[in-house]
């Protein structure tokens, strides 16, 4: 659930202005020299794709520069996965559950180091990254350190052009909730400590997890600090309809939020959205008419981002049983129907 901080978690735009990332690669390049001397870590990404994606993913971990203590752990959430290796990435089966926040909780459960940061498969991280997490010692009572989320530059496709101008994966906007800010699991390091308090994260869960975590950390007297130089560049969505269905998760995911934590996240009033969606649509109409591409895809895009993620609230926020686990229930149920012999 992320967008640019007009937008709150709805990613509803103001209707001037663009928003590019126009110095975050200069900024990405000038941030933090390495340092040493930090605490051990281990590194958790959960996986759900091909053997092929699987082992570009790994490729790109084996380029984290670690130290003495320091593991990197793929958490393959595909159905039937087995334990691997990559060179020193490993890679354990977590395919018990079809969900993000049970790979990550199957792979926690494999290291031991003190601190724990958790990477998407879908970002391209710094050789160095682990160093500026901790270039800056956190305090005793900071359990979660959220770390930057460029979005990748893009010019090809419409969905992805849109993603970039709009910021989709920036932590600011997630960071400025007041008391319902949370760090994004794209990019975000949590202590072991904390995070065993809590009991880790909710495994069934499609999309929140990591807000949620966050909540329950922070109500357990932790507190979360931002690492702005531990950044990693994001790769979007690269199709429309694959960024609307995203969209749609994340609304999922806050209304099950909003469930669970009266007052995080709460819906707009249709209305208004309705209202909204028409004139940025016309002002997308125009833009087009001007030859201003990017104008035009934040008019013509915005309104069906902001819908796309609050219907996405009447969709159960819980992952769907895989079609032979419909169909082992199902049998389940016609013989527990049928008259036994001897009865």
């Amino acid at each position: 659930m992320t967008g640019r901080r007009s937008n709150q978690l709805s990613y509803a735009p103001k209707a001037e202005g663009k928003y590019g990332n126009t110095c975050a690669q200069q900024r990405l390049r000038r941030r933090l020299q390495p340092v040493s001397g930090r605490p051990s870590v281990d590194v958790v990404l959960p996986f759900r794709g091909s053997q092929e994606q699987l082992e570009r993913v790994a490729m790109r971990l084996r380029a984290l520069v670690l130290q003495p203590g320091d593991t990197v752990t793929i958490a393959d959430n595909r159905p039937g996965a087995r334990d691997a290796a990559h060179d020193h990435v490993r890679v354990v089966g977590a395919g018990a559950l079809q969900t993000s926040y049970h790979a990550r909780n199957r792979a926690v459960a494999e290291g031991t180091a003190p601190w724990v940061v958790f990477l998407d498969a879908d970002v391209l991280p710094p050789p160095d990254l682990l160093d500026r997490y901790f270039a800056r010692v956190p305090g005793e009572r900071v359990g979660v350190l959220a770390g930057t989320v460029v979005d990748e530059e893009a010019s090809l496709t419409a969905a992805a052009r849109y993603a970039w101008l709009k910021s989709s994966m920036s932590q600011e906007i997630t960071l400025a909730h007041d008391g319902w800010a949370f760090a994004q699991t794209a990019n975000a390091a949590v202590r072991r400590a904390a995070f065993d308090q809590v009991g880790g994260f909710e495994e069934r869960l499609r999309s929140g997890g990591d807000a949620d975590l966050c909540f329950r950390v922070r109500a357990a007297g932790w507190e979360l600090e931002r690492r702005a130089d531990a950044a990693v560049v994001h790769h979007n969505r690269q199709t429309v309809p694959r960024m609307l269905a995203q969209r749609a998760r994340h609304g999922a995911g806050a209304a099950w939020l909003a469930r669970r934590w009266p007052g995080a996240l709460p819906r707009r009033r249709w209305g208004g959205l309705a209202w909204w969606s028409v004139r940025r649509a016309a002002q997308g109409a125009f833009a087009a008419a001007r030859g201003d591409r990017d104008a035009a895809l934040l008019g013509l895009l915005d309104g069906p981002a902001v819908w796309a993620f609050e219907l996405g609230r009447l969709i159960p926020n819980r992952p769907r049983p895989r079609p032979l686990s419909r169909l082992r229930r199902a049998c389940g149920r016609r013989r527990s129907l049928s008259p036994r012999s001897g009865a």
